[in-house]
């Protein structure tokens, strides 16, 4: 089943990626660390919500994403 990795409400406008922690065909488990966001001086990992393999990233370091926005997918088993 494919986990869309999504970014959170921070109650900010928009927040840049600053790394991905994984790579696409890394297993990962649930509340792994998956990529990391810039909020001005803060970070924010966004975490896996379930366990599974990276399978796609559809943003990339230096990116302005949006609350709600998809990052990237996970293939869970099932």
């Amino acid at each position: 089943m494919r986990e869309p990795i999504i970014v959170p409400d921070l109650g900010v406008a928009d927040v840049v990626l600053s790394v991905w922690y994984v790579r696409p065909g890394e297993v990962v488990f649930a509340g792994d660390r998956l990529v990391e966001l810039l909020l001005g001086s803060a970070t924010f990992d966004v975490t896996a919500s379930v366990g599974g393999m990276l399978v796609e990233q559809c943003a990339a370091p230096a990116d302005r994403l949006t609350p709600g926005q998809t990052v990237g997918f996970l293939e869970a088993p099932g």
